[in-house]
């Protein structure tokens, strides 16, 4: 997990119990899984002993981070930023101790301190420290140079650094820990640190996940793979994880989950042994749903996922049993039609059903054909050429599933 790391901090942080700080992003109401290596990161250094402090950007959001960035972003209220940050803390609860140990776990925002400091003063009593040819030699400045940065991105590791002279003034936080991108922004606070006051400070960096594929980790077709439920459901957070690559999920298992070394080398080897049962991808998608929404909705979205492969009672039982969002969440993409409460209460024949109601097959004759070959099911049950849909048959009171085949499949909404 460790992509870059200062002369000596090694040494130091074997040697001392020492407090350390992450920033993260608040222009969301929800972090994302790119941001939980992050997270992980806070949780191994408080296992360590050390004391993690959280710096939520309640200032810095308001200006924007050009690390990694190829265009401005968008800048946000105070009122939103409030209400990202109260919601971020509540996520961050689930991983960090919160309690009254002596290496508790600590939020803090940088508005505080931040919100009162003049303009004039800032620029007389930091800006002073750092060149800018300093400033210039960032990574994150050179590459935005040729598209075009505003003076106030351009600022932002200053604002960065200040943040951690503060807390290394009024916390004594002596490591700043973030991804590779932000190496240039923290080695500034490390030098601000120097400059103003003659201290040491230490710089530790993770690696930027990366998908096999190329692909970005944690982005999928329809955007973030979100840790709030509303926005990237347990079902649809469950299935990013067990669909991972073969290589992804060995390297997924080393930076998300708590297991020790010989478990995770054991696991890997089981894997090898037998990819066909996908080891891997199931130990992550349980540690990490778990992890996150809590072991009730890992088994609830991992008996939704086995629907697909059910058949007969079995599977007939299980749909019954699911709620709209999560019926929805599995059959995502699957073509849709609507039919009226009253149609279904007189009854309606499969093969109307399958051509008239729905367009799923285009012909009555197409419609028997497939039913005489077996084919054809009726919320995963087969169905016969005389077989007739009513009420009983809803799903969660208001759809049917139709399928042909073992892959093609088509819902029909009943309101």
């Amino acid at each position: 997990m460790i992509h870059d790391i200062m002369p000596k901090t090694e040494d130091y942080l074997n040697n001392n119990k020492v407090s350390g700080y992450i920033g993260f992003d608040p222009t969301s109401d929800s972090l994302h899984i790119g941001s939980l290596v992050q997270i992980m990161t806070l949780v191994h250094f408080q296992r360590h002993g050390h004391k993690p402090y959280v710096l939520l950007g309640g200032a810095t959001g308001m200006v924007g981070d050009p690390s990694g960035k190829s265009k401005e972003r968008n800048l946000l209220d105070s009122k939103e930023l409030d209400k990202n940050i109260s919601s971020i803390k509540k996520q961050l609860s689930r991983f960090l101790k919160f309690d009254s140990s002596e290496n508790e776990a600590v939020i803090v925002n940088n508005k505080d301190w931040f919100e009162n400091f003049n303009f004039l003063d800032f620029i007389r009593d930091v800006g002073k420290h750092i060149t800018v040819n300093y400033m210039m030699s960032k990574d994150s400045v050179k590459k935005r140079l040729e598209t075009g940065i505003s003076f106030t991105e351009f600022t932002y590791q200053l604002v960065q650094g200040y943040d951690f002279y503060w807390l290394y003034k009024n916390h004594n936080c002596l490591v700043q820990l973030g991804g590779s991108d932000q190496w240039g922004n923290i080695v500034t606070g490390t030098e601000l640190i120097r400059r103003m006051d003659g201290g040491s400070a230490y710089a530790i960096t993770t690696p930027l996940v990366q998908k096999a594929d190329g692909t970005k980790f944690g982005k999928t077709e329809s955007g973030n793979i979100w840790l709030d439920p509303v926005k990237t459901s347990p079902y649809k957070f469950y299935q990013y994880w067990i669909n991972s690559s073969d290589i992804d999920a060995e390297n997924y298992i080393k930076i998300f989950t708590l297991h020790d070394k010989n478990k995770i080398e054991d696991l890997i080897a089981q894997h090898k042994e037998n990819p066909g049962l996908r080891l891997l991808q199931n130990e992550l998608g349980k540690y990490i749903t778990s992890m996150i929404h809590g072991e009730e909705q890992y088994l609830m979205a991992k008996e939704a996922s086995s629907i697909l492969f059910m058949k007969g009672d079995e599977a007939v039982s299980a749909l019954k049993s699911l709620s709209t969002d999560l019926f929805l969440d599995i059959f995502e993409g699957v073509p849709k039609t609507e039919i009226s409460k009253e149609e279904i209460f007189n009854g309606i024949p499969i093969i109307d059903a399958l051509v008239e109601k729905s367009g799923f097959l285009k012909s009555n004759g197409e419609a028997r054909r497939a039913i005489n070959e077996n084919s054809i099911s009726l919320n995963k049950s087969k169905v016969k050429l005389d077989t007739i849909i009513n009420t009983k048959d809803l799903i969660d009171g208001k759809y049917l599933l139709l399928q042909r085949g073992k892959k093609n499949y088509f819902v029909i909404l009943v309101a």
